[in-house]
Formats: C-alpha cells, structure tokens, sequence
C-alpha cells in the first residue's frame, strides 16, 4: 500500500406580493399624510400609527441550525437562498443538532445517514475523508467549504472538522453549471461557522477511545455592546489522541471570522484558518501469503505518520442595489503542506514480512474567486431570479516521492509474533517529483423562474481548463488543455397540500491529474444524469419527505494500477441505476427521526470488464437514527437518547468481480443531559455520551487488491457549557 486512497419564509412568489404590498402601504401612508396636512390640525383630524415594513426581513430570516435536524432552505444547489422544497433536485442537509445529536466527530460520520451517501471504502481512513455519493467518490473531487473547491492534486487534501461547521450539505449529481470542473457525484459543501447578532459562548471537554482528549470553544456576537455594525466569530479545538489500530488523529486548528455591515445593503465577513492534523500514512492490513487478511497493520505507528499544515484567508461581500439586483464576491487563499512516511510489505519469508519505507512530499497553493450577479424581475406572469457568475481557480503543487528499493531488516514484521516500535530514516524524495498547475476558468447562467405554483431551472457553463505536469527528474512535461460547456435544467409543481414531484438534468466535466502508465495525463471524466423525484413537506410540520430515481453515466473513471508508482487508467463508462427514499421529521413532540434507504445498482457498460459492477459499491444501504428528548414534565427532564442502525450489503473487491466484501451491519447510540433540568443556576451546562459500532464489528475491506481494517467501537464523553 503506498498514497492510494482512493426558520422557513416565503418563497419568491410571496416576497414579490410582499413587495407589492409595501408598495401599497406606502402609498396610503403618503396619501394620509398629505390630506391631514391639507385639513390643517383640526381635532377631527385622524392620525395613523406609524407602519414600518422590512422586506429584507422577510426575504432572509435564515433558520437556525442548531434547533432542528430538518433544514428547510439550502443555497449549495443554486448559490441562491431557495427552499429545499422548491429545489428541483435532490440535495440532503445535515444540519448542527443532528451533528450534535450523533457525536459526529468526522466529515465522514456527519453525513453517513444520508441517502445516497456511502462510506468506509477504505475501511477506517483518518488520513482522507472517503465519501461516495450515488456509486461514485467524492474524497478528491466533490470536497468544498462555503461553495469553494478544496482541490486536489497529486495526494494531499484539506480537511474540515465537523466542530468548525454549521452545516453539510450533499448535493446529488453533476453539479458543473455552478461549481465548474466536478465528478457526476455532486458535493458535500460544508457550511462553516460564522459570525452571529446571537451571543454566543461555548467552551467543550471531550474523552474517548482510545485516549482521546479534546478541547473546543466557540464565542461569537457583537463586538460593541448594542451594535450589530461589527459582528466576530471565532472557533477553536484542541485533539490528542489514538484511535483504533494505534492510528493517529491529532488536530489543531483556529478559525476566526469579523462580519462588518455599514448598512443594510451591504456585509464584507473576512475569515481564516490555521490548522494542523497528524495521523498515520499506511493504514492498510497485512494480507499474509496464503492472501488471508489479519487484524494487523502492515506499517509501523511509531514509524508512521501524515503531518499537514494548512491556511485558509479569504472573504465574501455582498451588497444589494437597488431594483432587485445583488453582487456577491467569495475569495480565498488557501496553502497545504504535507509531510509522511510509512512502512509497506515487499516481500515474505515463512511468517516474517520484509517491509521497506517510502516518504511524501505534497505542497500546494490555491487562488479562488467567484463573483455572482444576481438579479430578480418579473417577465408577464414569469418570477425570474438570475444568477449570473463568473469564477476562477488557480492551483499550483510540488510533489516528491521517497522509496527505499531494498528492505531493512530492522523493519522485519513476524505476524507470528507481532511487534511494533521500529524507527528509522526517512528516504529521500528521490524516486519520483513534480510540479503540477491547473487553471480553471468559468462563465456561469443559472435562472430560477416562478410561474405560479410551477418551479423551473436553467443553466449553462462554459469552462476552460489548462493543466501542467513537469517530471523534475526526468525532464519530462505535458501540458492539456481542455474546454467543456456544461448544462443542467429542472422542473418542479409544488402542491397546496405540500407534495413537489419534479424533474432534473445535468452534466458534469472534470479534468484528471492522475497519471497513466506511460506517465501522461488520463482523460477528463464526463457525467450525464437523468433524475425524476417527489419531495412531501406537509405545510406547518417540520418534516421533509423524498423520493428520487436516478440514472447516472460516468466515462473515463480513473481505478488505481500501481500505488506504489501513483499510476492509474480510464475504467471507461459506469452506469448507475438507482432509488433513494429519505425522511428527515421533527414528529411528536421531542421526537427526531433520520431514515434513508438507497437501492443502486451499478454496472460497467464500456472499456473493460464491461457487465461487471465497480468495487466496493454496495447495492443496498439504510440507515435509520431515533432521537428523543424527554419534555420538562417527565421524570427524566433534560435527557435525550439516541440509537441508529447502518446497513451496506456486500460489494466487490474489485471490477473483475473475483471476490466480495461481506456485508456489514452497524449499531450507534448516543445519550445527552442538561444539567439546567435539575437547578437553573446550572443552566448551559450539557453532558453527552456518543457510542460508534457497539457490537465491534471490525470488518476488514479490500478494494483493487489493497485492504484495509474496518473502524471498531469507538466512544466519546463529552461536558460542555453554554452561556
């Protein structure tokens, strides 16, 4: 194994009539008001109240998140604030309580409940957040932060912790109309914290398995008492610890933010990040020579490690004209630099692997902007809202790759008696280095129109894209240039009663950096989807009901053929047929329920091994998580419990199909109280309890001849208070 890894408002419709409405109020008022001045300040004269109206108001009042697991409103599908109700596609939000609720302590364990979305590809991978979505991985690809790429190069990524977040949105298929070069999966944007008019101070202790020791706070509000000009935010946590297996996952990492508003037409939110993670680089299992695979690492923890530093600046301004037109601009400039070196398995004698070491080296720098004109105005009985966008990613690397060709006997492992505490030198990065840009470019349409209880979306996209590898050692280059003109359009009719059926199309382009053999380029990826859907929100509930059938085409899907080398090729076209039914629902009173079931059946249709299904791609998954909070007239005031059960069906080892992974079945639970419920004086005081596995299940899952150990029983304690 080497670096392979693989509160709701009106809709538009209302806010115009509001408009109207104000515009009416407005007139009266003016009418009044000259006629009293006319009649003099007789005592028959009848004075009005003063009527003041916000429109603003009545436009935005986003909902609070860390209040309800239902997210009513989503911008990551359209970059405008639309209901998900009136969103012609399928789009799952995880919002902060239920990432509360479950103990989330990952990207990966956040978004898990979700249709469509699988996980534990590579078994249990701290190193990368391993997501697929629909059959097909988003770890590299589908990754953004607040409607920004997170890009990927050559093998290092940037990650995001759940505790800096406000929430995750997972937007289903190809999504390049917005967000230019993509996998036909969609994203997973991750909304971060920001700055709040709410006071709020929050401090977190957490312990768990095995000796993991966690510190978090949270303090945003006004900077000035009594004055909402100037807004702050700032996040942080603190994390040492192992996990299972010895595998490392220690973080560090600040996050600050100011918002200023000078009026309320206008907010400039500066932000940053500093952070710093350490795991281990080859988690992967030993496979013994009869190719049984053992609840062994074949790397060695005190020999292995992923160190990565990144750094993230960046802003986004809006401001709002006059005549329904705003202007958004949304900036950063991020930095990565990543440090590791492993242990892997060259060859045998008897029960004794003879293990050599390898080294990485992977920095990157990243320049994005997108700037967004967005525009509202009627044509006849049509409510256009247009978004126009123009964006820009600018990424450059270095990486170098360090291999020791002979093994050390000092790194000799016994799996007949196995031991670990090796250590040693790092090899040189003399094996393989290069430096990699890539320059995207895109011109963006996307127009929302209202004609009466119907719903349409338009877009289109042209993109251009130059990439540049340079071979250091070899003196080898390869420049591509690719362009690609991506479209996507949908059709919704939202019911009296609440019942939306709709219609979606879209395409996807994405240049690859992965190398072939013959140390080129691999072709870009292409994604065409076909998705037919019905979304059920009964009106006055906190509910929201899905159902989707997709087909979903892939072509040029890179598979690994050497990790060692970094070598891939082009699988060619994967088609995906399939069936998502989700339910997100506040019911009763207390009574918080996440259930998903996802039915995809995925088949090879060109190139290769043509009839056979992709690996590790399970046909079934469901998932069901049950919260329920106690009221203040129970016994048990202030205690919440939660339980959740995980199923994937088996998959295949590889696309040949040769083998299976066994399917898997995993229990969660989880249970908070609020001291507040005994004394007021302990008011914001809150201690939580999350279980992950409880049957420690440790499944082992092989994927393209490499595998990996499953994640076992994993348990966090946590006390944190609130004021």
């Amino acid at each position: 194994m080497a670096f392979h890894r693989g509160g709701d408002v009106a809709g538009r419709g209302e806010v115009l009539y509001r408009r109207r409405l104000i515009a009416c109020l407005s007139t009266l008022l003016c009418a009044g008001h000259a006629a009293a001045q006319e009649s003099g300040a007789s005592d028959s004269t009848t004075v009005l109240e003063q009527i003041t109206v916000s429109d603003k108001a009545a436009q935005s009042a986003s909902e609070d998140d860390s209040k309800t697991v239902v997210a009513k409103r989503s911008s990551g599908a359209t970059k405008t604030d639309t209901p998900l109700i009136e969103t012609p596609r399928s789009v799952s939000v995880v919002t902060r309580k239920e990432m509360e609720q479950r103990g989330a302590q990952d990207i990966i364990e956040a978004v898990r409940y979700s249709a469509g979305v699988t996980t534990g590809a590579y078994g249990f991978d701290p190193r990368f957040d391993q997501i697929y979505i629909r059959g097909y991985s988003t770890t590299t690809i589908g990754d953004y932060k607040d409607g920004l790429r997170q890009p990927y190069m050559n093998y290092g990524t940037f990650r995001t912790d759940p505790y800096s977040l406000e929430r995750v949105e997972v937007i289903k298929g190809p999504v390049s109309v917005l967000y230019g070069a993509g996998t036909p999966a969609g994203i997973i944007n991750k909304v971060s914290k920001l700055p709040t008019e709410e006071k709020i101070r929050e401090v977190e202790l957490l312990y768990g398995t095995q000796d993991r020791a966690q510190a978090a706070f949270d303090f945003s509000g006004p900077v000035q008492e009594g004055s909402n000009d100037f807004l702050y935010r700032v996040v942080g946590l603190a994390r040492n610890g192992e996990t299972n297996f010895d595998i490392a996952d220690d973080r560090y990492f600040l996050q600050p933010s100011l918002t200023w508003s000078p009026d309320a037409a206008t907010s400039f939110t500066i932000y940053g990040l500093v952070q710093a993670d350490e795991t281990d680089t080859d988690v992967g299992a030993v496979k013994d020579p009869s190719g049984k695979i053992l609840q062994l690492r074949s790397s060695d923890p005190d020999y292995d490690y992923q160190k990565v530093r990144q750094q993230q600046i960046g802003y986004k301004f809006e401001h709002e004209f006059d005549g329904g037109i705003t202007f958004r601009q949304n900036l950063r400039y991020s930095h990565l630099d990543l440090r590791s070196r492993y242990l892997g398995i060259y060859d045998w004698t008897g029960t004794v692997a003879h293990r050599g070491a390898s080294s990485i080296r992977d920095e990157m720098n990243v320049f994005q902007a997108d700037n967004q004109l967005e525009a509202k105005f009627d044509t006849g009985p049509l409510a256009h809202t247009v978004l126009f966008g123009l964006d820009y990613t600018n990424v450059t690397s270095s990486f170098g790759y360090g291999l020791d060709f002979v093994t050390n006997p000092a790194y000799d492992f016994d799996i007949a008696n196995p031991t670990y505490g090796v250590s040693g030198p790092t090899p040189d990065y003399t094996f393989m280095q290069s430096d990699a840009d890539l320059r995207q470019t895109g011109l963006y349409a996307l127009d929302q129109i209202e004609m009466d209880k119907w719903r349409f979306t338009l877009g289109g996209r042209q993109t251009w894209v130059e990439q540049t590898r340079v071979q250091l050692l070899s003196d080898g280059s390869e420049d591509v240039k690719k362009d690609a003109f991506s479209v996507q359009a949908g059709a919704l009719y939202l019911f009296d009663n609440g019942v939306a059926p709709f219609a979606s199309y879209a395409t996807s382009f994405e240049p690859i950096n992965n190398q072939s053999v013959s140390g080129g380029i691999l072709k870009p990826q292409e994604g065409e989807q076909f998705e037919l859907g019905v979304k059920y929100q009964p009106p006055g509930t906190d509910m929201l009901l899905s159902a989707v059938a997709y087909h979903l085409v892939e072509k040029n899907k890179p598979v690994v053929v050497n990790a060692n080398l970094g070598t891939y090729r082009s699988l060619g076209e994967v088609t995906s047929k399939g069936l998502e039914l989700e339910a997100r629902a506040a019911i009763m009173n207390g009574l918080d329920v996440v259930a998903a079931y996802t039915y995809n059946h995925a088949e090879i249709t060109a190139g290769n091994s043509v009839g056979n299904a992709p690996a590790v791609t399970p046909e079934h998954v469901a998932t069901l998580w049950a919260n329920y909070t106690f009221d203040q007239s129970s016994t048990v005031s202030g205690l919440s419990v939660g339980a959740g059960v995980r199923f994937l069906s088996e998959t295949y080892t590889d696309t040949a199909n040769t083998s299976k992974n066994d399917a898997a079945i995993y229990l969660d639970a989880s249970a908070s109280y609020d001291f507040g419920a005994i004394d007021k004086k302990y008011d914001g005081v809150t201690a939580a309890f999350a279980v992950r596995n409880i049957a420690d299940d440790r499944a082992t899952v092989c994927n393209e001849g490499y595998c990996y150990l499953g994640q076992g029983r994993n348990m966090t304690a946590s006390l944190k208070y609130r004021w």
